[in-house]
């Protein structure tokens, strides 16, 4: 059995390992029960842990785990709790990653939930379960621990190598050596990661990137401008505007669908992926739970949102909000994100209809840039075209 030293400091060795995971790109959000807090000192007493730690809770009471899972597991000490306090670390993890800059770098959620020696006897096994998901997959790791054989520091010296050896191995290292008794074995699962379309459905993230090339990454770092629709279905039209609105506004556009409509049923799964799939291979698509422009500036501060005209004139008019101050409230609340709108006219009842900034309210004025006919005309919506192809 490898010793450690008494004052629970990690080895020579050890300590080796983490200065490599602190050298490595991949940074980690840390959830555990009292049971891991060793191995969040450890990651500490080696200089450089402000690259690879985002953040560590201490989920030890009942109700900070209940919080952090959305209800009450059904057993505490188990390896698909473990999965699940990783997978929402991995998703605050994207987050926190996201808003450091443009690119988000490689993040690791870390799930740690055990029992081990304490100030009185326990009837139970010693055991914990270790989680870690990046984007490709979980691997949890179980451990029952040779009841008497160690005192707590012990315990929580073997559960802090068992933490590390896994965080290293999904960073590419070499793990360290576990100092395990000769009748304890590690019992590890591989899954593949959780599927970001679900998480989304079910509320644990915001928005999830489909890329063109397939690829689907929740809390995906977004810049630039978003064309928003329900793309029921995608056409021409929504593609010559993306391009026109890239060339006026100087920067990348992405199309973006809300899950969630303010004045519909939530899409069907089935639904959901058909329109998806009318990306593949040509756009990435970017999906929400976002139905209200305030809500997406929450989203993707900064962005710039790329709407019709009657999409402007419902964000314009006070019926929709139950007042004029309510509105202006999220309109300053939009400013305050530095998120603001292009919008493009249309073609309806044998006249082309564009928005007039002089026209709206004085509160939204500074928020609105229109697209004149000279720029942006393609007379096609996605309601004829449904009509036209519904037999």
């Amino acid at each position: 059995m490898t010793a450690h030293p008494p004052s629970g400091l990690p080895d020579d060795a050890t300590r080796a390992g983490i200065a490599a995971l602190h050298a490595s790109p991949q940074q980690l959000v840390f959830e555990f029960t009292g049971v891991g807090s060793m191995a969040l000192f450890w990651l500490h007493s080696v200089g450089g842990s402000s690259r690879t730690v985002l953040e560590a809770t201490d989920r030890y009471a009942t109700g900070s785990l209940t919080g952090l899972l959305g209800s009450a597991p059904a057993r505490f000490v188990a390896p698909e709790t473990a999965r699940a306090m990783a997978e929402r670390a991995y998703l605050r993890a994207r987050r926190l990653a996201g808003s450091l800059g443009d690119q988000c770098p490689p993040v690791l959620g870390v799930g740690v939930t055990g029992t081990i020696a304490t100030d009185r006897a326990k009837r139970g096994d010693h055991r914990v379960c270790v989680a870690v998901q990046d984007a490709m997959r979980m691997v949890t790791r179980s451990l029952t621990l040779t009841k008497g054989a160690r005192d707590r520091l012990g315990e929580e010296a073997v559960v802090a190598h068992l933490c590390l050896s896994a965080v290293a191995e999904a960073c590419g290292i070499e793990p360290c050596v576990l100092p395990l008794l000769p009748e304890e074995v590690v019992e590890t699962v591989h899954e593949a990661a959780p599927d970001p379309v679900r998480q989304l459905l079910d509320g644990l993230a915001g928005t999830v990137l489909v890329r063109a090339d397939g690829p689907r990454e929740p809390e995906a770092t977004v810049r630039g401008a978003l064309l928003c629709g329900s793309f029921n279905p995608v056409h021409e039209g929504h593609r010559q505007l993306a391009s026109v609105a890239e060339r006026v506004l100087g920067m990348p556009v992405r199309f973006e669908l809300a899950v969630w409509n303010a004045d519909k049923p939530p899409l069907a799964r089935e639904e959901l992926e058909r329109r998806i799939s009318q990306f593949g291979g040509r756009a990435d698509l970017l999906l929400s739970r976002a139905p209200l422009f305030h809500e997406k500036a929450a989203l993707y501060p900064g962005c710039v949102f790329i709407i019709g005209h009657d999409t402007a004139a419902r964000v314009l008019d006070s019926r929709y909000y139950g007042s004029d101050v309510a509105r202006d409230r999220v309109f300053e609340t939009l400013r305050r994100q530095g998120c603001r709108f292009l919008v493009a006219g249309r073609f309806h009842h044998g006249a082309f209809q564009t928005l007039d900034p002089d026209t709206a309210p004085e509160s939204a004025r500074d928020l609105l840039q229109c697209l004149p006919e000279s720029e942006f005309r393609v007379d096609l919506s996605s309601t004829e075209l449904r009509r036209s192809t519904t037999p």
